[in-house]
């Protein structure tokens, strides 16, 4: 166990995001959250960021967060934001290097550790681009080869949170991503990702929450949650659910 959370509650305003929420997230696994827009993905992964304050019983490592020091949770734990707001005229390279900040490496070792996640995530090639100038999906996976830079010398295994990082990417890198997200799991990794898309779920989940209006609906393996039932009663859509023809997930059908 990486992540708990225990009877966390969030509101904005009148919108309950997150009422009375517990659950906790394992290592070695990629956990996909799922649910309509509105309904708390993005939320929680802002309590487990420490974005938003947490008013529940949040822990890391068997560890209150409140007794880990910043600089030390940061290490092992980072977020892919659904957004970023950074407009500086930097390099893609001085992007992916800023996750370098908090290591303790000399900047020879920061810039190596920078080019091999860039390479990993595809944008080695873009390297001496200005970032303003890169598409969407382009930025997305710069900011993902930052974070990993971060997370590079973690003295334990990491938790990597991912919110809607296949939003604005082609279809090759969509699953580029998300294959790179299940091996990180795969070694040893926590790894969580809020997507929309059921069926890239259905393909490279070991585990998928299902929130709806602040609360887990449906928890388990793809086969268990991505049922037609679950499907509409969550989205208020009929599907069909059939088994992919050469592998064991399912595919949904609207």
């Amino acid at each position: 166990m990486s992540i708990e959370i225990k009877n966390a509650s969030l509101a904005l305003g009148n919108k309950v995001l997150l009422n009375d929420f517990s659950t906790t997230i394992n290592g070695g696994e990629l956990t996909i959250i799922l649910g309509p827009n509105g309904t708390g993905k993005s939320s929680l992964l802002k309590l487990f960021s420490q974005e938003w304050p947490c008013n529940g019983e949040l822990s890391f490592y068997g560890k209150s967060v409140n007794a880990w020091k910043a600089a030390d949770l940061a290490e092992s734990v980072g977020i892919l934001p659904q957004y970023s707001s950074l407009t500086f005229a930097f390099t893609v390279r001085e992007v992916v290097e800023l996750g370098g900040l908090a290591l303790r490496a000399s900047q020879k070792t920061i810039a190596a550790i920078a080019e091999e996640k860039m390479q990993v995530t595809d944008v080695l090639h873009l390297a001496e681009r200005l970032y303003p100038s890169l598409s969407g999906g382009e930025k997305q996976r710069v900011h993902l080869a930052r974070v990993l830079t971060q997370l590079s010398q973690s003295p334990r295994e990491t938790v990597l949170m991912l919110d809607e990082p296949t939003s604005a990417l082609d279809i090759g890198h969509q699953h580029k991503t998300l294959r790179l997200a299940k091996q990180l799991a795969s070694e040893g990794s926590t790894v969580i990702a809020v997507i929309h898309d059921l069926n890239l779920a259905a393909q490279y989940a070991d585990r998928i929450i299902m929130l709806n209006n602040g609360h887990i609906v449906a928890d388990g393996s793809p086969s268990q949650v991505l049922t037609p039932s679950n499907i509409e009663n969550v989205y208020g859509w009929a599907v069909q659910v059939i088994p992919h023809p050469q592998a064991s997930y399912p595919v949904v059908l609207a």
